[in-house]
C-alpha cells in the first residue's frame, strides 16, 4: 500500500535523523504510520474530531534547542515534589531539582536511561491502528522514566513540567511509569507553553501485583497548540491505578487511556474535568478491558463548555466472557455555557460475561437556573454566583482524587485560574 501524501514530510524527518537500517523498530513503526496516515472522521474513534489543522501544516520534529522558560510557578504543583522539567520535548537538567530518592528508584530522562526504552514499545506501535502512537514510536527523542522497585513507598509526589516553545514544531515524548509489586508513588505532570506546536506524548504504565499509582496531569497547553496523548495502562493483580486529567488549553486536544486487567482484584478509577473557551476542541476517550476476573472500573468526566467550543467523551468498557464479578461504572456529566458550544458524549459498555455490576451515563445541560437565582437573591451578584457553580460542578469530579487534600487544592486553584480568565 502506497504511503498516504500527509505522512511524507515525517518520513523526510525521520530518514534525516535515522539512517536507513539503523533501528528496525523505528523504521517499522513510521511504516505503520504512512500505511495508517491521519485518521479521518471515518475512523469511529475519531469522528468527532477536526484534524484540519495538523493537515495544513507540518510539524517537523523540534531539533532540541532550549530556548528561554517563563516563570512555571502558576503550573508547579505548590507542595513537596521531586521535580524535573522537560522544554521541546527535551529533559533540561538546568530547571530540574530531584531531591534524594529511595535506593533502586530511577525518575529522569528516558533518553538517559536506554536500558529501559525497551519497555515503553508495545506490539501496537508496529501493528496497530493508533497513527499517532506509531509517529511517536518512530521519532520520539526524549521522555521520563520512573521506576520504583518492590516494596518501596515515595512519600513525595514526582512532577513533570513540560513546557513547548518551538512554534511550528513537534515534541513527541515517550515516558515510562513502572512500580514493582507492593510499592506505591504520586506522578503529576504538566503541560504548558506558548506558541504553535503540537506535543504528541505516549506514556507506558506497568504495575506489579498490590502496586498502586496515582497519575495527575494537567493539561494548559498553549491556546494555539496541539496536544495528544495516550497512555497504555498494564494492572497485575490487585493493582490500582487511578488517573486524573484536567484540560484547559490548546487548541485542538485529545487524551487516551487504555487500560488492560491482566490479574484478579486489580481496580482503576478514571476521573477528569475539561473547560474549554473560544474555539477549542477537546477529547477525552477511555477503553477499559476487563480481561480477568473480580476487577473493578469507576470512570467519572465533567465537562465545562464555553462560547464555540466542543467537547467531546468517549467511553468504552469491555467485560470479556471470563471477567465475572466485574463491577464497572462510567458517568459523564456536561455544562452548555453558550448556545454555540458543543458536546458529543458517547459512554458504552460490551458486556459478555453474565455476573456483573456495570452503567454508565451522559448529561449534557445548562447552569441551574434555580441555583442562580437562590444565590443571587442572597446578594451575591450574577457573575459570581456563575463562577460558584460552575467550581463546584467541576470541583465533583477533582474531589475523586481521596486523601491527597494537596492535589486537590492544586486543580482547584487551576480551574479559578481559567475561570479569572488566566489560561491561555
Amino acid at each position: 500500500m502506497s504511503p498516504k501524501p500527509e505522512t511524507a514530510p515525517y518520513r523526510t524527518a525521520f530518514d534525516r535523523h535515522h539512517p536507513a537500517g539503523h533501528d528496525e523498530r523505528r523504521e517499522a513503526a513510521l511504516s505503520r504510520f504512512e500505511t495508517l496516515g491521519f485518521p479521518t472522521r471515518r475512523d469511529e474513534a475519531w469522528r468527532f474530531t477536526d484534524l484540519k489543522k495538523l493537515h495544513r501544516a507540518v510539524f517537523a520534529p523540534a531539533e532540541g534547542a532550549i530556548h528561554a522558560v517563563p516563570d512555571l510557578v502558576p503550573w508547579r504543583f505548590a507542595g513537596d515534589a521531586h521535580r524535573i522539567v522537560l522544554v521541546n520535548g527535551r529533559f533540561a537538567r538546568e530547571l530540574s531539582q530531584v531531591g534524594d530518592l529511595p535506593k533502586g528508584v530511577i525518575f529522569g530522562s528516558l533518553a538517559a536511561n536506554p536500558a529501559l526504552i525497551e519497555q515503553t514499545f508495545d506490539p501496537t506501535d508496529t501493528e496497530g491502528g493508533q497513527a499517532f502512537t506509531a509517529l511517536n514510536a518512530a521519532l520520539f527523542a526524549d521522555g521520563f522514566a520512573l521506576v520504583v522497585p518492590a516494596g518501596v513507598h515515595l512519600d513525595v509526589p514526582v512532577e513533570i513540567v513540560h513546557w513547548g516553545a518551538a512554534s511550528g514544531r513537534s515534541f513527541h515524548l515517550r515516558h515510562l511509569i513502572a512500580l514493582g509489586a507492593g510499592a506505591t508513588a504520586t506522578v503529576i505532570e504538566t503541560y504548558a507553553g506558548q506558541g504553535d506546536y503540537w506535543t504528541n506524548a505516549v506514556t507506558t504504565v506497568r504495575l506489579d501485583a498490590g502496586a498502586k499509582l496515582r497519575h495527575a496531569k494537567l493539561q494548559d497547553e498553549s491556546s494555539l497548540a496541539i496536544h495528544f496523548a495516550q497512555v497504555r495502562a498494564d494492572l497485575a493483580s490487585d493493582a490500582r491505578y487511578e488517573s486524573f486529567v484536567l484540560t484547559l488549553g490548546g487548541n485542538l486536544s485529545r487524551h487516551d487511556s487504555a487500560v488492560l486487567y491482566g490479574g484478579a482484584d486489580a481496580t482503576c478509577g478514571l476521573f477528569g474535568a475539561y473547560l474549554l473557551r473560544g474555539e477549542q476542541e477537546a477529547t477525552n476517550a477511555t477503553f477499559v478491558d476487563h480481561a480477568v476476573p473480580s476487577c473493578t472500573t469507576t470512570e467519572v468526566f465533567k465537562g465545562v463548555v464555553d462560547e464555540r467550543a466542543h467537547g467531546v467523551f468517549l467511553g468504552s468498557i469491555m467485560v470479556r466472557q471470563d471477567a465475572q464479578k466485574t463491577n464497572a461504572n462510567q458517568l459523564n456529566k456536561n455544562l452548555l455555557l453558550s448556545p454555540r458550544a458543543a458536546v458529543d458524549t458517547k459512554p458504552q459498555l460490551e458486556i459478555l460475561a453474565d455476573d456483573v455490576k456495570c452503567s454508565h451515563g451522559a448529561t449534557v445541560g445548562d447552569l441551574d437556573e434555580e441555583a442562580l437565582f437562590y444565590l443571587e437573591a442572597r446578594g451575591i451578584p450574577a457573575p459570581e454566583a456563575r463562577r460558584m457553580l460552575i467550581e463546584a460542578f467541576a470541583a465533583d469530579a477533582i474531589d475523586q482524587i481521596e486523601d491527597d487534600v494537596d492535589l486537590r487544592a492544586h486543580f482547584v486553584t487551576q480551574v479559578q485560574r481559567w475561570l479569572g480568565g488566566g489560561a491561555k
